[in-house]
Parts: C-alpha cells; sequence; structure tokens
C-alpha cells in the first residue's frame, strides 16, 4: 500500500477533525408560546368549588302557558312602517336611549323618506355628564343611574345634537358589544366619595366623569362629516336630522295625577323631574295610542316587561286571566299596580307596526333588550293591547298626530 504525500495526509487529518468537532457542537433548543394547561389542577379546583357551592336546585318561573293561543307567529303577519332594523343594546341599562332613537331614526324616514342610523351612544354619554352636574348641584341628593326616560334623548339633542352612530360607537376596538356594568360602577363610585368628602367642585367631577367615560366609550366626536361639510352635532341635528326636538310630546295615564294636566311623571329614572307628561284618561290614552299607530306614525313607549304574559320563547306579551280578565282591565287596575310597584318603569321599546286579530289590535314591537334577540323574529315583540292597556306607562309622538288631544289641554 503507498503511502499518502505528506502535505495531502495533513490536509485530511485537518479536515476528519474538523467534522469530528463540528458534529460534536450541542444541538440548538427553541422556544414556543403556549397555553398553560394543568388538567388536574383544574379537576382539584372544579371539585373544591361545587362541594363548597353545592348547585341550588333551578328557580322557575310562573309564567302563563301559550299552549293552542292563537298568537302572532311573526312579523309578517303585521302591517309595519319604516324603521332601521333592531340592534343590542348589550349590558346596559340603556332601553330608553335605544328605543327613543331608533323612534326618531323613523321619524326621519317618515319626514324625508331616507334611513340614517344615529349614534345612541353619544346621548348617554351626555346624559350621563348632565346627570353628574345635577348630583352636584343637588349635594349628591339626585338619582344617579344607568336608566332615563324617552324625552331625555330630545333634551340632549336639543343641548348638544347628535351624530351619524358610524361616527361614534362606544365601542372600543375588537368589543362586539355595549358593556357597561364596570363603567358605571366607576362613576357610581366615584360619586359616591364625592359626597362622601364634600367634594362638590363640579369642574373637577364633570373633568373626571368625562375622564372615565371616554376610556370605556371613547371621546365623542365634535365635528363630523356630512354633505361635504363638516359640521358640529348641533349643525348635523339641524341640517341634516332636521328633526325639532319641541314637536315632541310625552303622553301618559295616570289617576294619581290630575287629568288633562301636564304633570311629573314620578319615577326614579325621571331624574331631572319633567314635568311635561300630558296626563289623559286611560280610554283616551288608548283610543289616541291606538288611531295613531293606524295613521302611521311609529311610537318610542314604555313601562314594565315582568308579568307572567311576557315571555321571550312566545315572543309576546299579553294578560293572562288568570291575573285579571280583560274586561276589567281599567284606569283602577292600572293604577293599583302602579302604587304598590308590581308595574314599574323598567324598559323602553319602540312600536313599528300592527295587526288586528280577534277584535283587538296587536302591535309590533322593536326592542334592544337581549331576550328579544333569543328566538325566531330577533328584536321583536309581539304586544297585545290589554298588556299596554295594563302595563305601559307612557308613550312619545310627534306633536301632529294628537293635535285634537292636546287642544283639549289647558
Amino acid at each position: 500500500m503507498k503511502r499518502l504525500p505528506i502535505g495531502l495526509s495533513l490536509f485530511l487529518s485537518i479536515i476528519l477533525i474538523s467534522s469530528a468537532v463540528h458534529s460534536q457542537e450541542p444541538k440548538q433548543d427553541k422556544g414556543i408560546f403556549k397555553e398553560y394547561k394543568n388538567e388536574f389542577w383544574e379537576t382539584i379546583k372544579n371539585t373544591a368549588e361545587e362541594f363548597n357551592n353545592p348547585k341550588k336546585d333551578e328557580k322557575k318561573v310562573f309564567k302563563m302557558d301559550f299552549t293552542d293561543v292563537d298568537i302572532p307567529k311573526s312579523t309578517k303577519e303585521f302591517t309595519i312602517f319604516k324603521h332601521t332594523p333592531p340592534v343590542s343594546q348589550g349590558w346596559t341599562g340603556t332601553c330608553w336611549c335605544f328605543s327613543t332613537t331608533s323612534y326618531l331614526e323613523s321619524e326621519y324616514s317618515r319626514m324625508q323618506n331616507k334611513e340614517l342610523k344615529l349614534s345612541e351612544m353619544f346621548t348617554v354619554y351626555w346624559e350621563y355628564v348632565e346627570k353628574a352636574r345635577r348630583f352636584v348641584r343637588e349635594r349628591g341628593s339626585s338619582n344617579f343611574g344607568e336608566g332615563s326616560e324617552s324625552n331625555a334623548v330630545l333634551r340632549i339633542w336639543k343641548q348638544y345634537g347628535c351624530v351619524p352612530e358610524q361616527d361614534y360607537t362606544g365601542l372600543l376596538p375588537e368589543q362586539k358589544f355595549h358593556d357597561h356594568h364596570l363603567m358605571f360602577d366607576e362613576m357610581d363610585k366615584y360619586l359616591k366619595s364625592v359626597k362622601a368628602n364634600n367634594a362638590w367642585n363640579e369642574e373637577v367631577v364633570l373633568s373626571t366623569i368625562k375622564t372615565i367615560l371616554n376610556h370605556y366609550l371613547g371621546e365623542p366626536p365634535k365635528e363630523v362629516q356630512a354633505q361635504g361639510a363638516k359640521m358640529n352635532p348641533k349643525e348635523y341635528l339641524d341640517n341634516v336630522v332636521k328633526i325639532e326636538p319641541n314637536d315632541y310630546v310625552d303622553i301618559m295615564s295616570l289617576m294619581e295625577k290630575p287629568y288633562w294636566q301636564q304633570v311629573e311623571y314620578e319615577v326614579g329614572d325621571n331624574w331631572w323631574h319633567s314635568k311635561v307628561y300630558y296626563n289623559v284618561p286611560l280610554d283616551d290614552f288608548m283610543k289616541t295610542l291606538k288611531e295613531v299607530v293606524k295613521k302611521g306614525y311609529t311610537v318610542a313607549i314604555g313601562g314594565d316587561v315582568s308579568e307572567a304574559g311576557y315571555d321571550s320563547k312566545s315572543e309576546v306579551a299579553m294578560v293572562p286571566s288568570f291575573d285579571i280578565p280583560s274586561d276589567y282591565i281599567n284606569e283602577y287596575a292600572r293604577q293599583f299596580r302602579f302604587s304598590n310597584a308590581t308595574t314599574t318603569d323598567d324598559h323602553g321599546i319602540h312600536i313599528v307596526g300592527y295587526e288586528e286579530k280577534d277584535g283587538k289590535m296587536w302591535f309590533l314591537i322593536k326592542d334592544s333588550g337581549s331576550s328579544a334577540q333569543s328566538h325566531i323574529n330577533k328584536g321583536y315583540y309581539f304586544y297585545h293591547e290589554d298588556y299596554i292597556k295594563l302595563k305601559m306607562m307612557t308613550f312619545t309622538v310627534h306633536r301632529s298626530a294628537v293635535e285634537d288631544l292636546l287642544k283639549k289641554f289647558k
């Protein structure tokens, strides 16, 4: 066997040694982000929670049995007036604003024959500011809550104007539904501390309330683009929406106040003690409401939605005979329930249509509450006229629809 030349042998040796060194280098590990899981710990925790908090028997609610009851089944049965599609108010107490904004959108359609979606949260933002202002000025005796009344929307519009929904949704990036429970708790706790410490500096309080609102809702726009021009919210109301807030009136029917006078609706959500409600006997209330709807007007209406005949699965609100027969629903039955607080002012809705069935009227209700989104006719309920007669306390309508009624007032 021949020997390799010394130079070649040395070269090959270097190559072999180098390969051996590189083959012995440690493998480099990599890292990734993984969701932490400890299945057995989850089992321990869940078992402990079940032991410490044993499951209670499911609470059942007593409701009317709608089996074999002839009730509306579809929105297609109704004569329907122009309105924007139903939207959800999410986890908020702002039905008053959603229902009235929807109503005013229908008014825009009725008068201008066009469709427009307006921002609810712009109104809600400034309503909270005004609630806080009054809270300071009345040294904490004014009600500060999530609720309000239909005419609050028109009051805020007069003061601040309005904007399109696309310019102010009140939703943060990636947020799908409105959720005000943390925001309201923060404002409520802050105002309670203001009261406890007698810190009644209005400028400081309103600045803090706005800071909280800005954090959760975003800052409302000072101007919007419309019709090829920039406008502030009041100019947008005057030049584009063209709704005059003073053209709208609120009708109520309660025996506790004198009929044929403008009175205060004494509920907590009327926190500024508005005394603009036209109080009429119940027969006039119902006669006027039905006439107005048959003429083609939509109506914002509010009252109580907590009865045995109110059922989200059936999408119906009616009065069962085991509660009170239809012939006995009168102003006494209505006042009795309001006086003993079984009728409360807990929800605002929008009447957008009607049908007549067996000599009675059914009203098509557009509803922003979560229960209205849970079943077939998403965003709608069907209200029997008896339910409105017994349980719905007020409605808002254009003055032109009730001119004959208003003439009876002093």
